[in-house]
Order: C-alpha cells, then sequence, then structure tokens
C-alpha cells in the first residue's frame, strides 16, 4: 500500500524572517560622521606650516612660544629640533588661515628678546611675557585676493632688522673707505636734525671699501637728491690749517656712538633721488662741501729744503682758492750730490680755477700739449708759475702748498707724464737762510788767525802810544788844568756881588732906563706934537688961579 497518510500528515517548516537594522547604530555613525566633518573643519581652517632655521633655541619652546606680527599673535611653535647637521636649531611653526599671506619670499623672522643697541632698548616686555618670534613680511597684501603662503622655509635673523620693511622712507648705499666708527643704528642728520639710522654694512665685491646702507624716514627722504653729498660726521672733528684750529660736531649722540650727516647742493636742480641710490661718503664736511672737482691731475713736486710741518692732505692753493692735497711725502737721494730730497705728491683739480678759464688758457696756449689739463699746467708755467712751500700757521708751524706766478723764476719745461712735476722755488725763510749760510760761510773763509795776530801787534802798538802820552803829555796837561782853575777863579772874583763889575753894571743899567724912559716921553710928545720939529716946545702953560668967594 502506498504510504500516502503519513506524508499528507506532515507539518510543513515555518518561513525564516530577514534580519531588521537597530536604531542604536546611528548613534557612533553620526558620531562619527561629526568628528570627520569637525577634523575636516579643523584641517580647512588650519593654517600653514613653516619651519624656520635659528643658531639656538634659546628663548623657544614648543607648544608655548608665540609668532606675532605688529604684537598680534598669528601663530604658535609646535616643535623644536636640531637640525640635520646639528649646526643650528629648527623651530617648526604653524601660522593662523589669515595669516597664511605672510609666508612669501622676502619674509623676515627673528626671536624677540630684552636687547641694548645703539638705537635704544627694545624686547622689555618679554621679560614678563616670555621670548617670542617676531616676522617682518616684504610687501604689502593685495586686498582683492586671499592671502596664499608661498614659501615655507625660512632662515630666521639672529638680530632683528633696525627698519621693518613697510617703515615710509628709502635706502641708501653709502660707499666709504672703511667703517670708521659707525656702527648699526647710528644716526643720520640733516641739517642737525636726526632723519634716520644706518640699518647695516658689508665689505664690497671687491674687498677695498664698505658699503654702509643708510634708512632715511619718509618725508625727509625727498631731501636726497642727485646733488646730496654724505659725510661722515662721527665724535669731534679737530682740524688744524691755516685758518687756525676748528672744532666741529652734529650732536652729543654722534660723539658717542658716531653719526652720518647729509646736505644738497643746489637741491632745486636736482630730482629725488631713488630707493637703493649709492653715494660716495666723503671724511668732513668741508670735503662735502668743495665745489666740483672736476677730472683730478696727479702730480709731483721736488723740494729741496726741510718739508718739516708739511702733512699728507694739507692744502695746495692758488690765488686764494684751495686747487688741490697733498697726497704723500717721500724721501729720494740726488746722486749727483748725494743729498736727500723731498718727492711731494698731490692731486689737483685744474678746474676749480673757473671753467671760463680752464677754456681760455687752453685755447690760447701756444703749447704743443693736446691734453687739457697738461695744456693748460704748460701755459701756467711758461708764465712763471712755481710751487712754493709757505707757512700756514705761526704756532703751529703748519706748511701749505702755495702756486704762484714768480716773474723772475728761471725758466722751466712742462713735461707731460704719468705724474708729472711741477717746478718749485724755495720760501721767503729758506732764501733767507740760504743768504746767511752764504755770509758764514764767506766768514768761514777770512784768515782769522792772521787777523787776530795783525790784531794783537795793533794792540800793542796802541799800549805803547798810551804809555808814552801819558809819559810825556801828563804833565803838560796837568800845568794846562791848574793855569784854566786859576783864570776861572779869577772870572769868579769879577762876577763876586762885592766886585766893583757888578756894582758899575748896575748903575750903568739904571743910567739905560732913564734914558729909555726920556725918550719914551719924546717919543709921545712929538706925537702929540709934531709941529714941535719945526717951532720948538711950546712953554708950559700958567697954573690957574682959585676963584675968590
Amino acid at each position: 500500500m502506498p504510504e500516502t497518510g503519513t506524508a499528507a500528515g506532515k507539518t510543513p517548516p515555518p518561513a525564516r524572517r530577514g534580519r531588521r537594522f537597530s536604531w542604536i547604530w546611528l548613534v557612533p555613525i553620526i558620531a562619527a560622521l561629526g568628528g570627520l566633518l569637525l577634523v575636516l573643519r579643523v584641517w580647512m581652517e588650519a593654517g600653514p606650516v613653516a619651519t624656520i632655521s635659528f643658531q639656538t633655541a634659546e628663548g623657544l619652546e614648543a607648544g608655548k612660544t608665540q609668532v606675532r606680527y605688529k604684537e598680534v599673535n598669528v601663530g604658535i611653535v609646535q616643535r623644536v629640533a636640531l637640525n640635520p647637521e646639528r649646526t643650528g636649531v629648527v623651530a617648526t611653526v604653524r601660522l593662523n588661515k589669515e595669516a597664511a599671506g605672510l609666508l612669501q619670499e622676502g619674509t623676515v623672522f627673528w626671536v624677540v628678546r630684552p636687547r641694548l643697541t645703539l638705537s635704544g632698548v627694545s624686547g622689555l616686555g618679554t621679560l614678563l611675557s616670555g621670548a617670542y618670534i617676531g616676522l617682518d613680511p616684504a610687501g604689502r597684501s593685495n586686498e582683492n585676493k586671499a592671502p596664499i603662503a608661498t614659501k615655507f622655509s625660512f632662515v630666521g635673523l639672529e638680530v632683528p632688522p633696525e627698519v621693518t620693511q613697510d617703515r615710509p622712507g628709502k635706502r641708501f648705499t653709502l660707499k666709504a673707505h672703511d667703517l670708521g666708527s659707525l656702527d648699526v643704528g647710528s644716526p643720520v642728520y640733516y641739517r642737525r636734525i636726526a632723519v634716520g639710522q644706518v640699518v647695516g654694512y658689508r665689505l664690497n665685491a671687491s674687498g677695498d671699501g664698505v658699503d654702509i646702507q643708510v634708512f632715511v624716514d619718509a618725508p625727509n627722504d625727498a631731501y636726497v637728491n642727485e646733488g646730496t653729498r654724505f659725510w661722515n660726521a662721527s665724535g669731534v672733528d679737530f682740524s688744524v690749517d691755516a685758518r687756525g684750529l676748528e672744532v666741529r660736531s652734529q650732536s652729543l649722540l654722534s660723539v658717542l656712538v658716531g653719526g652720518v650727516a647729509f646736505d644738497s647742493l643746489e637741491a632745486r636742480s636736482h630730482a629725488a633721488a631713488k630707493p637703493d641710490a649709492s653715494f660716495v661718503i666723503f671724511e668732513s664736511e668741508s670735503a662735502a662741501r668743495a665745489l666740483p672737482d672736476g677730472v683730478p691731475m696727479r702730480i709731483r713736486m721736488r723740494f729741496d729744503q726741510s718739508v718739516r710741518g708739511l702733512v699728507v692732505g694739507a692744502p695746495i692753493d692758488a690765488f686764494g682758492a684751495s686747487i688741490g692735497q697733498v697726497d704723500s711725502i717721500a724721501l729720494e737721494l740726488d746722486r749727483t750730490t748725494n743729498q736727500f730730497y723731498a718727492v711731494v705728491g698731490a692731486t689737483l683739480y685744474p678746474e676749480r680755477l673757473g671753467a671760463k678759464t680752464f677754456e681760455e688758457i687752453t685755447e690760447f696756449s701756444g703749447s704743443t700739449i693736446k691734453h687739457p689739463t697738461g695744456k693748460l699746467m704748460a701755459a701756467m708755467i711758461e708764465h712763471g708759475l712755481r710751487a712754493q712751500l709757505r707757512i700756514g700757521n705761526l704756532l703751529t708751524g703748519q706748511l701749505y702748498v702755495a702756486m704762484a706766478v714768480f716773474p723772475d723764476a728761471d725758466p722751466a719745461v712742462f713735461k707731460m707724464e704719468d705724474a708729472p712735476f711741477i717746478p718749485t722755488v724755495p720760501n721767503n725763510l729758506d732764501q733767507l737762510q740760504l743768504q746767511i749760510n752764504s755770509i758764514l760761510t764767506t766768514i768761514e773763509r777770512v784768515p782769522l788767525e792772521g787777523l787776530g795776530t795783525e790784531l794783537g801787534n795793533v794792540l800793542k802798538g796802541a799800549s805803547s802810544l798810551v804809555r808814552r802820552l801819558d809819559a810825556q803829555l801828563a804833565p803838560e796837561a796837568v800845568a794846562m788844568l791848574k793855569q784854566a782853575s786859576r783864570s776861572l777863579a779869577a772870572v769868579g772874583g769879577l762876577l763876586s756881588p762885592d766886585a766893583g763889575l757888578p756894582v758899575n753894571t748896575g748903575t750903568m743899567l739904571q743910567e739905560l732906563s732913564r734914558t729909555a724912559r726920556a725918550l719914551r716921553e719924546l717919543a709921545d710928545y712929538l706925537q702929540a706934537h709934531p709941529d714941535a720939529l719945526l717951532r720948538g716946545r711950546a712953554a708950559d702953560p700958567a697954573p690957574a688961579r682959585a676963584t675968590a668967594r
């Protein structure tokens, strides 16, 4: 029989249900998405990271040291570590997103600490708040564009810059032979007012000079133009020359820390100087204010007399104007006379005589020299121009070289060469000394020994003559004196009051007085009666009788 009943009586298995989603899983999912969004937001809002290299980590601390710009916190130091070469440290800093534009080419970083410099005291606030990293960006950001970092590795400065890059004003470069007493922070003066400062210095490319960078604040930078001249105003400038002793200084600060001063010649005719323009710095104000020199001419002069009192830098004077200065003084030996003489090297500026004079003399000169300056000197030497040492100051004995015309000077020929010789003449004192030496030489040639012998003989003869006169003439002279004494005694007797001569003389004087009185009366009578000379004297009138009463 088929098993139909058993199969038909079995119950079918229940159908399986699908797994349902539990809402409890939404919590971690939402938390994860929120965290992811938060991380994404933090990542998107985080600023750029940059590395700054310093020589030392003094004052730097990860997580605490801030990065500031204009005293505003714009970042923080995240990590400080040694560089791979272990020659310094590398500070990793993170800047705020809005400060990302500060990371660009030209931005400089430095550690702000308390410092004492020539320009003043800075960083005193860090004594309480701690050191921080300061920065100075190059240029200004464009307001129309979002700030974007373009550089992420920098080398920090060990010394903060004296002038920030956004400070209004201009930088200029001064060419000097040496630095002198100048230093970073030394003031720059214009008409004795501080208008800037020295911000740096370095040797030039050839190493034979110094390039000094100065900064002049606006609006005073407009006074620097193509005709401006700078000079070293450091310390106190003492100068002793033909004019005497001069003392000059810009200020007490320049005496202590040095300084630079400038002024403009014919400022109206020159345009304002461009930034980073170069100027030559002069050693003194007088040198800076000198007239334009033109093309210099190197000369040499030979002096056979002493040059004591002549120093390098002494002026060369021509007709009262300074046309150059002494550069060197050396001694050379004259083989023909075996005597030393002085060779004085100097620099002349012939154009200081005046451009018109320079052109006229060179035009009408008959010299065959083609060089204009050489033709000028040849023409003037032909007319008697000579160099002469003169005393500029009797108190100090300073000498200077004078170029003057001597019509009676010996003829000289000027040869144009690398450093031509200018003929010289001795000064008046040297001429007097030569004359005295000539007189002494003549006296030395006199045979003094023979003259001494002859003078001794003359003295002996004179002595014998005196003795002879004493023996022969003395008695006669005594007798003559006695006779003269007797004569004077007789004359004295005649003139005594008791003698007859004075009495008779008194009587005679009385008679002369009466005679003079009578003559005076006669003259008065004749003046009143001139007819008395013809008629004689009239009778005297009778005396008037008294009237009886």
